[in-house]
C-alpha cells in the first residue's frame, strides 16, 4: 500500500543531514555490471556461476552500511539519484501517482535510468530494483492500458485472460524501465464495506488462488531473466480483507478508517484456512516477493509477527524470495517507538523496508540496532541474500535496464484489445426482462445519462494515475458514451443529468450509476450507498423511454434501492479505459458471461461473510449472473 505523493518531500530536495554509507561517486557512470563483464575481484559478475555462489561472493564484499542500504526502499520524490547512491539504496519506488514531472513513458524510462546509473556507479555496482503499484495495468502512467480492477477480473473467472492482462502489464512496465510490480493483490475480502474490495478477485479462497497464480505467471513469464518480465509481489500477507468493522485505528485524508488496517478477529486456524492458500499458490507459481499487511491479528501487527512471516511463510511454505514491508508499515509495530518497531519487524522476517521517506532515520536506527546486537548479523545477511538473489534471478546485473525506445508499447492496440475483452467478460447481468437486451444497433433511439457514462476517471476508479483516482479525462481511453456513439451515431443522445429537451422520447434509456473514485480506507463504507444524484436519474429517465437499463460502475456490490426497478441491471464494476467492451455486451456483439465474485448483501450489515451460507442475508450468491435471455449462468438468486 502506497500513500499519496502529496505526503512526501518534493523531488530534488536537499537530503537531511546524516552520514551516508561508503560508496563511490554517483556520476551516472556504468560499472562492469552494466555490460555483464566480470573483472578481477568481482566474481559475482560471472554469469556462469550459480545464483547462490554469486550471492555469497557479493555478500562477502559488503560493509554493514552497504547491507543496510540494500534493505532500504525510498519513494522517489524523497530522494534524488545521487543521494540514493550515496546511501547505497537497494530499491526506489513510485508511490500512487509518483510519476515524473512529465508523465510520459519516455520520462518514466529516463527517471528510472537515472537512479540505475547512479547505483551502478557505487563501489560494488549493485543495481537497484524499481517498484510500482501496477495493479490494473501500468496504472500510474498516462496513456497506459488500464484493465478492469481485480473485482471485474474476478467476475470473468478466466485464468487465461488474467495471464494475458498481466503479461501485457509487464510489457508496458518494461517500456518505461520498471521491472517490479507491487501486485497482484491476493486478498480474500470477507466484508465488502472494506475500501480495498475492488483490489480483490473475490471472496472465494479458491478463486483468488487460481487468478493470483495466473497473474504471477503472466507477469513473470517462464523466466524472470527474460525480456518483458516483471517481478510479481503477492500482497498483503496475511489476513487482508478479514478485518472487523470498526477495528481500525488508522485514518486518511478524509477521516478515520472503518476496516482498513484493522484487526482480524478470528483464530489462527480460520485465518490460515481463508487467507493462506493464495500465498501457497503464489509461491508455487514462482512469486519471489511477498508484501506484508497493515492488518493485525489478535497477536498484534502482522509486520512484527515472526510466527506468520518466518515460521509460516518462509518455513511452512518454503518461500525463498524476499519479504517487503508496506508503506511505513514497520513504524506501526510498537506504537510510538520507532527503534523497537524496526527491531521487531526485521527480526520477524521483513527483508526490505518500504521506509518510505526518512532514510536517515531508518539507516541510523538500523545501524545502531545491529551494533547493539538487537538485530543479529545473520538476520541481516539472510535479508540481503534474499534481495540479491532476486536481483540476480531478474538478470539485473547483466541488463540493469530494459531496452530503450519502446514508448509505443504503452497503451498499444494489442493491449487495449485484451482489456476490451476483459471488460466484456467482466460485465454481470443481474436482472433483465424479455426483449430488453441486446440493444439493436440500427433503428433504435437511445438516451444515455449519468456522469460515469462519459468519464475515464470514474470508470477506472482509484489507483489510476493518482493514488485515490480522480474524475475527469485523466488518461486516454474509450468511455461508454464514446463507444455507443460510434455504434448509434445520431440515434444516441447523452446528457449526464438527463436534462433532455421537453417532449424527448426514446426506445431505450441507459442510466449509469457510479461510485466515485477512492482507494484503501478512504473507501471504507458503512452504507454501501450509490450516489444519490445518480440514482435520482432512474426516476427521471423512466417516463422518457420504453425500456430502461441501469449500468452500475462500482468497486463492489452496492445496495441497489431504486435501481432495482429498472428493466435490466448490468454490473460493470470499474472497467478501466476500454469501456467499448461494455458496449459490446449491451449490443450483443459479445455474450454476457460474467458472474459476481462477491455475495450481494441485502443490507450493509449483511456484508460480513465469514461463517455464513451462500444465501444468508443475500440478494445474489457468489457465481450469480444471467445471459441476455435471462438464463442463469450459475446458482439462482437468493
Amino acid at each position: 500500500m502506497v500513500l499519496a505523493v502529496a505526503l512526501v518531500a518534493g523531488c530534488g530536495s536537499v537530503p537531511p543531514t546524516g552520514t551516508p554509507g561508503t560508496s563511490g561517486p554517483s556520476n551516472g557512470a556504468t560499472s562492469p555490471a552494466a555490460s555483464g563483464s566480470a573483472s578481477a575481484g568481482r566474481p559475482w559478475l560471472e554469469s556462469s556461476k550459480s545464483v547462490d555462489d554469486r550471492v555469497a561472493a557479493l555478500l562477502g564484499q559488503m560493509t554493514l552500511d552497504e547491507k543496510i542500504g540494500q534493505m532500504t526502499q525510498i519513494e522517489k520524490n524523497a530522494i534524488d539519484p545521487g543521494t540514493a547512491a550515496a546511501f547505497n539504496l537497494g530499491s526506489i519506488l513510485s508511490g500512487g501517482g509518483g510519476s515524473p514531472s512529465s508523465n510520459t513513458p519516455q520520462a518514466w524510462y529516463d527517471m528510472v535510468d537515472a537512479y540505475q546509473k547512479a547505483a551502478l556507479g557505487t563501489r560494488l555496482g549493485i543495481p537497484i530494483i524499481y517498484g510500482v503499484d501496477a495493479v490494473h495495468g501500468h496504472n500510474n502512467v498516462v496513456g497506459a492500458t488500464i484493465f478492469p480492477q481485480n473485482v471485474g477480473i474476478g467476475a470473468t473467472n478466466d485464468p487465461e485472460l488474467v495471464g494475458q492482462a498481466c503479461a501485457a502489464t509487464a510489457l508496458e512496465m518494461n517500456a518505461t524501465g520498471v521491472r517490479w510490480d507491487f501486485g497482484p493483490v491476493v486478498a480474500v475480502p470477507q466484508d465488502i464495506r472494506w475500501g480495498r474490495t475492488f483490489e480483490g478477485y473475490g471472496e472465494s479462497t479458491d478463486l483468488v488462488s487460481t487468478l493470483g497464480a495466473a497473474c504471477i505467471k503472466g507477469l513473470q513469464g517462464s523466466d524472470l531473466n527474460a525480456d518483458n518480465t516483471a517481478a510479481a509481489t503477492a500482497k498483503h500477507f496475511i489476513g487482508d480483507g478479514g478485518t472487523g468493522f470498526g477495528t481500525s485505528t488508522a485514518s486518511g485524508p478524509t477521516g478515520p478508517y472503518l476496516l482498513d488496517q484493522g484487526v482480524d478477529q478470528m483464530d489462527e486456524a480460520t485465518l490460515l484456512s481463508l487467507f493462506l492458500p493464495p500465498y501457497k499458490a503464489a509461491v508455487d507459481s514462482g512469486a519471489r516477493v511477498v508484501m506484508t499487511s497493515y492488518s493485525s491479528t489478535t497477536a498484534g501487527k502482522v509486520h512484527g509477527d515472526h510466527h506468520l512471516i518466518t515460521d509460516i511463510l518462509k518455513g511452512q511454505l518454503g518461500f525463498t524470495g524476499f519479504v517487503v514491508s508496506d508503506w511505513g508499515g514497520v513504524d506501526q509495530v510498537v506504537a510510538g517507538d520507532y527503534s523497537a518497531s524496526l527491531g521487531q519487524a526485521i527480526n520477524a522476517g521483513i527483508d526490505l523496508v518500504m521506509v518510505p521517506t526518512d532514510y536517515v532515520r531508518f539507516v541510523t536506527t538500523m545501524k545502531s540496532l545491529a551494533q547493539a546486537g538487537t538485530i543479529k548479523g545473520d538476520r541481516i545477511d539472510d535479508a540481503v541474500s534474499r534481495i540479491l538473489r532476486v536481483k540476480f534471478e531478474m538478470g539485473l546485473f547483466e541488463k540493469p535496464m530494459p531496452a530503450a525506445g519502446r514508448e509505443s508499447d504503452v497503451g498499444s492496440e494489442a493491449d487495449r484489445a485484451i482489456a476490451r475483452t476483459a471488460v466484456a467478460e467482466s460485465a454481470v447481468l443481474l436482472k433483465t426482462s424479455p426483449n430488453v437486451l441486446p440493444i439493436a444497433a440500427t433503428g433504435t433511439k437511445v438516451l444515455l445519462a449519468g456522469a460515469g457514462a462519459d468519464d475515464i476517471g470514474i470508470q477506472s476508479g482509484g489507483w489510476t494515475i493518482s493514488w485515490q483516482g480522480l474524475a475527469g479525462q485523466t488518461t486516454s481511453g474509450t468511455t461508454l458514451q464514446g463507444a455507443m456513439k460510434a455504434k448509434l451515431g445520431d440515434n444516441l443522445t447523452f446528457d449526464r443529468d438527463a436534462a433532455f429537451p421537453a417532449g424527448t422520447k426514446a426506445d431505450v434509456g441507459i442510466v449509469v450509476v457510479a461510485e466515485r473514485p477512492y482507494a484503501e480506507g478512504v473507501g471504507d463504507s458503512a452504507t454501501l450507498a450509490l450516489p444519490a444524484d445518480d440514482t435520482a436519474l432512474v426516476a427521471k429517465m423512466r417516463p422518457l423511454v420504453k425500456k430502461l437499463v441501469v449500468v452500475v460502475m462500482s468497486g463492489r456490490p452496492m445496495i441497489l434501492g431504486d435501481v432495482a426497478t429498472a428493466d435490466a441491471i448490468v454490473e460493470a464494476w470499474l472497467p478501466g479505459t476500454e469501456a467499448a467492451g461494455l458496449a459490446d455486451v449491451l449490443f450483443g456483439e459479445k455474450p454476457f458471461v460474467g458472474t459476481t465474485p462477491y455475495t450481494w448483501p441485502k443490507t450493509p450489515e449483511d456484508a460480513p461473510r465469514v461463517g455464513k451460507a451462500a444465501c444468508d442475508g443475500a440478494v445474489f450468491p457468489v457465481g450469480y449472473g444471467l445471459d441476455a435471455t435471462g438464463k442463469l449462468l450459475g446458482p439462482p438468486a437468493c
